[in-house]
Protein backbone atom coordinates (compact mmCIF):
# COMPACT_ATOMS: atom_id res chain seq x y z
CA UNK A 1 0.00 0.00 0.00
CA UNK A 2 2.77 2.36 0.93
CA UNK A 3 6.38 2.21 0.44
CA UNK A 4 8.95 3.87 0.97
CA UNK A 5 12.66 3.17 0.41
CA UNK A 6 15.93 5.36 1.30
CA UNK A 7 14.10 8.47 1.91
CA UNK A 8 15.71 12.00 2.93
CA UNK A 9 14.57 14.95 3.36
CA UNK A 10 15.97 18.30 4.00
CA UNK A 11 15.12 21.51 4.17
CA UNK A 12 17.24 24.65 3.45
CA UNK A 13 17.36 27.55 4.95
CA UNK A 14 19.12 30.80 4.53
CA UNK A 15 19.61 31.70 8.05
CA UNK A 16 20.27 28.03 9.74
CA UNK A 17 21.90 26.13 6.63
CA UNK A 18 20.47 23.11 5.78
CA UNK A 19 18.25 20.49 8.46
CA UNK A 20 18.03 16.89 7.40
CA UNK A 21 14.40 16.17 8.73
CA UNK A 22 14.75 12.51 7.08
CA UNK A 23 17.78 10.08 6.63
CA UNK A 24 17.51 6.82 4.53
CA UNK A 25 13.99 5.94 5.83
CA UNK A 26 12.56 2.35 5.18
CA UNK A 27 8.99 1.57 5.55
CA UNK A 28 6.26 -0.74 4.06
CA UNK A 29 3.09 -0.15 5.30
CA UNK A 30 0.65 -2.88 4.16
CA UNK A 31 -2.97 -2.96 2.88
CA UNK A 32 -5.32 -2.91 6.15
CA UNK A 33 -2.52 -1.95 8.98
CA UNK A 34 -2.98 0.35 11.43
CA UNK A 35 0.52 1.66 11.65
CA UNK A 36 2.21 3.13 14.40
CA UNK A 37 5.08 5.75 13.24
CA UNK A 38 6.39 7.33 17.54
CA UNK A 39 9.16 9.66 18.20
CA UNK A 40 9.63 12.64 20.01
CA UNK A 41 8.45 16.80 19.38
CA UNK A 42 11.11 17.01 15.57
CA UNK A 43 11.89 13.33 14.93
CA UNK A 44 10.56 13.75 11.60
CA UNK A 45 7.05 12.15 12.12
CA UNK A 46 4.86 14.95 10.44
CA UNK A 47 7.41 15.41 7.98
CA UNK A 48 6.86 11.89 6.92
CA UNK A 49 3.55 11.80 7.03
CA UNK A 50 3.23 15.51 4.86
CA UNK A 51 5.61 13.39 2.02
CA UNK A 52 2.94 10.19 2.12
CA UNK A 53 0.26 12.94 0.88
CA UNK A 54 2.39 14.89 -0.96
CA UNK A 55 2.22 17.84 1.04
CA UNK A 56 6.16 18.16 0.89
CA UNK A 57 8.55 16.91 -1.16
CA UNK A 58 11.26 14.60 -0.50
CA UNK A 59 14.72 15.05 -1.76
CA UNK A 60 16.35 11.64 -2.68
CA UNK A 61 14.37 7.82 -1.84
CA UNK A 62 11.10 6.90 -3.24
CA UNK A 63 7.49 6.63 -2.14
CA UNK A 64 5.43 4.45 -3.75
CA UNK A 65 1.30 4.90 -2.53
CA UNK A 66 -0.67 2.66 -4.35
CA UNK A 67 2.12 0.88 -6.62
CA UNK A 68 2.62 4.80 -7.85
CA UNK A 69 5.69 7.24 -7.26
CA UNK A 70 4.26 10.48 -5.87
CA UNK A 71 6.68 12.89 -7.18
CA UNK A 72 6.13 11.39 -10.43
CA UNK A 73 2.75 12.32 -10.17
CA UNK A 74 1.06 15.07 -12.61
CA UNK A 75 -1.66 17.87 -10.77
CA UNK A 76 -4.45 14.72 -11.89
CA UNK A 77 -2.44 12.72 -10.09
CA UNK A 78 -1.91 14.13 -6.96
CA UNK A 79 -5.23 15.31 -6.43
CA UNK A 80 -6.18 12.11 -6.79
CA UNK A 81 -3.79 10.90 -4.40
CA UNK A 82 -5.05 13.08 -1.79
CA UNK A 83 -8.29 12.69 -2.56
CA UNK A 84 -7.91 8.63 -1.17
CA UNK A 85 -5.93 9.25 1.74
CA UNK A 86 -7.84 11.23 4.08
CA UNK A 87 -6.29 13.26 6.91
CA UNK A 88 -6.91 14.20 10.43
CA UNK A 89 -4.66 16.20 12.77
CA UNK A 90 -4.42 17.34 16.38
CA UNK A 91 -6.02 20.46 15.89
CA UNK A 92 -9.53 20.08 14.01
CA UNK A 93 -9.53 22.91 11.64
CA UNK A 94 -13.34 23.18 11.53
CA UNK A 95 -14.85 25.69 9.78
CA UNK A 96 -16.59 27.69 13.22
CA UNK A 97 -19.17 29.32 10.79
CA UNK A 98 -20.62 25.78 9.08
CA UNK A 99 -22.55 23.16 10.82
CA UNK A 100 -21.04 19.95 10.93
CA UNK A 101 -23.05 18.52 8.41
CA UNK A 102 -21.29 21.91 6.12
CA UNK A 103 -17.83 21.17 7.40
CA UNK A 104 -18.36 17.45 6.75
CA UNK A 105 -19.65 18.22 2.91
CA UNK A 106 -16.66 20.76 2.01
CA UNK A 107 -14.47 18.01 0.65
CA UNK A 108 -17.19 17.31 -2.06
CA UNK A 109 -17.55 20.79 -3.14
CA UNK A 110 -15.32 20.52 -6.28
CA UNK A 111 -16.87 16.92 -7.19
CA UNK A 112 -19.73 15.83 -9.97
CA UNK A 113 -21.91 15.17 -6.57
CA UNK A 114 -25.18 17.34 -6.64
CA UNK A 115 -25.95 19.26 -3.53
CA UNK A 116 -28.55 17.05 -2.33
CA UNK A 117 -25.77 13.97 -2.66
CA UNK A 118 -23.36 15.80 -1.18
CA UNK A 119 -25.83 16.50 1.92
CA UNK A 120 -26.73 12.74 1.94
CA UNK A 121 -23.04 11.44 2.47
CA UNK A 122 -22.22 14.17 4.84
CA UNK A 123 -24.99 12.98 7.11
CA UNK A 124 -24.13 9.19 6.23
CA UNK A 125 -20.60 10.29 7.68
CA UNK A 126 -22.19 11.63 10.66
CA UNK A 127 -24.04 8.68 11.83
CA UNK A 128 -21.00 6.75 11.12
CA UNK A 129 -19.20 8.62 13.88
CA UNK A 130 -22.29 9.04 16.08
CA UNK A 131 -22.47 12.86 15.83
CA UNK A 132 -26.10 12.18 13.11
CA UNK A 133 -28.34 13.78 15.41
CA UNK A 134 -26.01 17.28 16.13
CA UNK A 135 -25.75 17.59 12.31
CA UNK A 136 -26.92 21.40 12.21
CA UNK A 137 -24.81 22.18 15.61
CA UNK A 138 -21.65 24.11 14.97
CA UNK A 139 -18.01 23.06 16.16
CA UNK A 140 -18.29 25.99 19.39
CA UNK A 141 -20.54 23.63 21.13
CA UNK A 142 -19.10 20.59 20.61
CA UNK A 143 -16.52 19.32 22.72
CA UNK A 144 -12.87 18.18 21.71
CA UNK A 145 -13.79 14.98 21.00
CA UNK A 146 -17.06 15.43 19.22
CA UNK A 147 -14.82 17.72 16.70
CA UNK A 148 -12.23 15.12 15.82
CA UNK A 149 -15.57 12.91 15.39
CA UNK A 150 -16.67 15.51 12.76
CA UNK A 151 -12.82 16.09 11.61
CA UNK A 152 -12.80 12.24 11.05
CA UNK A 153 -16.18 12.18 8.82
CA UNK A 154 -14.81 14.76 7.14
CA UNK A 155 -11.53 12.60 5.98
CA UNK A 156 -13.86 10.04 5.30
CA UNK A 157 -15.88 11.78 2.59
CA UNK A 158 -14.35 10.89 -0.98
CA UNK A 159 -14.28 7.38 -0.07
CA UNK A 160 -10.24 6.89 1.32
CA UNK A 161 -8.65 3.83 1.29
CA UNK A 162 -5.85 5.27 3.42
CA UNK A 163 -6.33 7.41 6.75
CA UNK A 164 -3.47 9.50 8.15
CA UNK A 165 -3.34 10.43 11.85
CA UNK A 166 -0.76 13.19 12.88
CA UNK A 167 -1.37 13.74 16.47
CA UNK A 168 -5.35 13.41 16.39
CA UNK A 169 -5.80 12.16 19.78
CA UNK A 170 -2.41 14.37 21.51
CA UNK A 171 -4.46 17.29 22.63
CA UNK A 172 -7.58 15.11 24.18
CA UNK A 173 -7.98 13.92 28.03
CA UNK A 174 -7.42 9.66 28.41
CA UNK A 175 -11.10 8.61 28.05
CA UNK A 176 -11.77 10.86 25.42
CA UNK A 177 -8.62 9.64 23.34
CA UNK A 178 -9.54 5.74 23.94
CA UNK A 179 -12.88 6.57 22.41
CA UNK A 180 -11.74 7.93 19.74
CA UNK A 181 -9.18 5.37 18.93
CA UNK A 182 -12.19 2.97 19.67
CA UNK A 183 -14.12 4.67 16.58
CA UNK A 184 -10.60 3.96 14.24
CA UNK A 185 -10.07 1.18 15.01
CA UNK A 186 -14.38 0.52 14.50
CA UNK A 187 -13.82 2.13 10.58
CA UNK A 188 -9.98 -0.32 9.91
CA UNK A 189 -12.76 -3.38 10.40
CA UNK A 190 -15.85 -2.07 8.54
CA UNK A 191 -14.53 0.10 6.26
CA UNK A 192 -11.06 -1.85 5.08
CA UNK A 193 -9.26 1.54 5.97
CA UNK A 194 -5.31 1.57 6.22
CA UNK A 195 -4.18 3.67 9.14
CA UNK A 196 -1.02 5.90 9.67
CA UNK A 197 -0.95 6.91 13.08
CA UNK A 198 1.93 9.97 13.98
CA UNK A 199 2.28 9.99 18.01
CA UNK A 200 4.21 10.61 20.62
CA UNK A 201 2.60 8.57 23.29
CA UNK A 202 3.29 4.60 23.48
CA UNK A 203 -0.06 4.17 24.96
CA UNK A 204 -2.03 4.78 21.57
CA UNK A 205 0.04 2.15 19.59
CA UNK A 206 -0.20 -0.26 22.24
CA UNK A 207 -3.69 0.52 22.00
CA UNK A 208 -4.72 0.16 18.64
CA UNK A 209 -1.71 -0.35 16.17
CA UNK A 210 -0.23 -3.93 14.37
CA UNK A 211 2.97 -2.47 13.63
CA UNK A 212 5.40 -0.09 14.73
CA UNK A 213 8.18 2.06 13.67
CA UNK A 214 10.33 4.30 15.99
CA UNK A 215 12.14 7.48 14.32
CA UNK A 216 14.85 9.46 16.14
CA UNK A 217 16.18 12.66 14.81
CA UNK A 218 15.14 11.64 11.21
CA UNK A 219 16.19 8.16 11.47
CA UNK A 220 14.00 4.62 11.92
CA UNK A 221 15.61 2.95 14.94
CA UNK A 222 13.64 0.41 15.32
CA UNK A 223 10.42 -1.42 13.57
CA UNK A 224 8.30 -3.96 14.12
CA UNK A 225 5.05 -6.25 15.12
CA UNK A 226 3.82 -4.01 18.46
CA UNK A 227 3.89 -7.13 20.50
CA UNK A 228 7.31 -8.01 19.56
CA UNK A 229 8.88 -4.63 19.70
CA UNK A 230 6.43 -3.91 23.52
CA UNK A 231 8.54 -7.22 24.19
CA UNK A 232 11.80 -7.23 23.44
CA UNK A 233 12.64 -3.80 22.72
CA UNK A 234 15.98 -2.95 20.95
CA UNK A 235 16.63 1.09 20.51
CA UNK A 236 17.66 2.57 24.12
CA UNK A 237 14.72 5.21 23.07
CA UNK A 238 12.17 2.64 22.25
CA UNK A 239 12.89 0.94 25.85
CA UNK A 240 12.10 4.89 27.09
CA UNK A 241 8.59 4.61 25.42
CA UNK A 242 7.86 1.11 26.30
CA UNK A 243 8.65 1.77 29.87
CA UNK A 244 6.00 5.16 29.93
CA UNK A 245 3.85 1.96 29.85
CA UNK A 246 4.89 0.10 32.25
CA UNK A 247 4.79 0.19 36.25
CA UNK A 248 6.88 -2.71 36.59
CA UNK A 249 10.08 -1.01 36.71
CA UNK A 250 9.10 1.07 39.36
CA UNK A 251 10.44 -1.65 41.42
CA UNK A 252 13.95 -0.23 40.83
CA UNK A 253 13.00 2.79 42.42
CA UNK A 254 11.50 0.80 45.18
CA UNK A 255 15.09 -1.38 45.71
CA UNK A 256 16.68 2.10 46.04
CA UNK A 257 14.58 3.50 48.12
CA UNK A 258 15.07 0.17 50.73
CA UNK A 259 11.12 0.46 50.53
CA UNK A 260 9.54 -3.23 53.32
CA UNK A 261 7.96 -3.75 50.35
CA UNK A 262 10.53 -5.36 48.62
CA UNK A 263 12.30 -6.47 51.63
CA UNK A 264 13.89 -9.95 52.00
CA UNK A 265 14.44 -12.17 54.15
CA UNK A 266 17.15 -15.43 54.23
CA UNK A 267 16.39 -17.96 51.08
CA UNK A 268 14.24 -15.41 49.29
CA UNK A 269 14.49 -13.95 45.91
CA UNK A 270 13.03 -10.85 44.23
CA UNK A 271 12.15 -11.68 40.78
CA UNK A 272 10.39 -9.76 37.67
CA UNK A 273 8.83 -11.68 35.30
CA UNK A 274 8.26 -10.76 31.68
CA UNK A 275 5.80 -11.91 28.83
CA UNK A 276 8.17 -11.78 25.46
CA UNK A 277 6.00 -14.50 23.58
CA UNK A 278 2.80 -15.05 22.20
CA UNK A 279 2.75 -18.78 23.41
CA UNK A 280 2.04 -18.25 26.88
CA UNK A 281 -1.19 -19.98 28.26
CA UNK A 282 -0.42 -21.42 31.27
CA UNK A 283 -1.00 -20.65 35.09
CA UNK A 284 2.73 -20.00 35.68
CA UNK A 285 2.67 -18.82 39.21
CA UNK A 286 0.46 -21.80 41.02
CA UNK A 287 2.42 -24.14 38.65
CA UNK A 288 5.13 -22.89 39.53
CA UNK A 289 4.56 -22.29 42.91
CA UNK A 290 3.34 -26.47 43.11
CA UNK A 291 6.28 -28.00 40.94
CA UNK A 292 9.17 -26.32 42.87
CA UNK A 293 7.70 -26.30 46.10
CA UNK A 294 7.96 -22.18 46.34
CA UNK A 295 6.17 -19.79 47.88
CA UNK A 296 5.18 -17.26 45.59
CA UNK A 297 4.27 -13.89 46.70
CA UNK A 298 2.98 -11.48 43.81
CA UNK A 299 4.34 -7.96 44.98
CA UNK A 300 2.84 -6.12 42.07
CA UNK A 301 1.99 -6.46 38.56
CA UNK A 302 1.50 -4.63 34.67
CA UNK A 303 -0.17 -7.42 32.52
CA UNK A 304 -2.53 -6.06 29.43
CA UNK A 305 -3.57 -7.75 26.05
CA UNK A 306 -1.59 -6.67 23.04
CA UNK A 307 -2.39 -8.31 19.80
CA UNK A 308 -4.22 -11.06 21.35
CA UNK A 309 -1.83 -11.94 23.73
CA UNK A 310 -0.20 -11.29 27.41
CA UNK A 311 2.38 -8.27 27.37
CA UNK A 312 4.04 -7.12 30.83
CA UNK A 313 4.73 -9.07 33.91
CA UNK A 314 4.95 -9.67 37.17
CA UNK A 315 7.30 -8.36 39.98
CA UNK A 316 7.76 -11.69 42.95
CA UNK A 317 9.05 -13.04 45.95
CA UNK A 318 10.52 -16.81 45.56
CA UNK A 319 10.94 -18.47 48.91
CA UNK A 320 12.16 -21.60 48.77
CA UNK A 321 15.50 -23.54 48.42
CA UNK A 322 18.27 -22.92 46.00
CA UNK A 323 17.75 -25.12 43.99
CA UNK A 324 14.35 -25.46 43.61
CA UNK A 325 14.65 -21.65 42.25
CA UNK A 326 17.15 -22.50 40.07
CA UNK A 327 14.74 -25.22 38.62
CA UNK A 328 12.11 -22.23 38.55
CA UNK A 329 14.29 -20.15 36.76
CA UNK A 330 14.41 -22.70 33.70
CA UNK A 331 11.22 -23.62 33.79
CA UNK A 332 10.02 -20.39 33.24
CA UNK A 333 13.25 -19.85 30.65
CA UNK A 334 11.45 -22.98 28.76
CA UNK A 335 8.06 -21.44 28.53
CA UNK A 336 9.26 -17.97 26.98
CA UNK A 337 9.23 -16.09 29.97
CA UNK A 338 11.75 -13.31 30.59
CA UNK A 339 13.07 -13.34 33.85
CA UNK A 340 15.86 -10.81 35.86
CA UNK A 341 16.71 -11.90 39.48
CA UNK A 342 16.23 -7.97 41.27
CA UNK A 343 17.90 -9.60 44.40
CA UNK A 344 18.57 -12.04 46.87
CA UNK A 345 18.01 -12.39 50.70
Amino acid sequence: MVQISDLTKTYRTEDEGDKTALENVNLTIDRGDIYGIIGLSGAGKSTLVRCINGLEGYDAGSIKVRGQEVKDLDHSGMRDLRQRTGMIFQHFNLMPSRTLVGNVELPLHNSTMSRRQRTSRAMELLDLVGLGELSEAYPGELSGGQQQRVAIARALANHPDILLSDEATSALDPNTTKSILGLLEQLHHDLGLTIVMITHEMSVVRQICNKIAVIDQGTIVEQGRVFDVFAKPQASLTKSFVATTSNLDKVNDLIDQDSPIVHLEAGQVLLKMSYVSKEVSEALVSNMSRRFDLDVNIIFGDVDVVQGAPLGGLVVKLEGSDENIAQALEYLKSRNIGREVLSRG
